[in-house]
């Protein structure tokens, strides 16, 4: 199969249904949410240690909502 021809890898389950993803975010982020959640607040805990260094959080906030 040529490069050209191969299929784009799509983000579903089994049963054809797409799968939502949150969206990573920083503490910049987490800082300033109107609902923070636990998962937020031990990372912008950890993040305010000096040298900390992080790659963000997975958001429960940024779901896609259902349809």
């Amino acid at each position: 199969m040529s490069k050209a021809k191969a299929a784009k890898k799509k983000s579903t389950q089994g049963d054809g249904r797409v799968v939502p993803q949150m969206k990573i975010v920083l503490s910049e982020t987490c800082a300033v949410c109107k609902t923070p959640c636990t998962r937020g607040l031990n990372y912008l805990a950890r993040m305010n240690e000096p040298g900390a260094v992080g790659n963000g959080v997975p958001c429960v906030l940024t779901l896609p909502a259902a349809k």
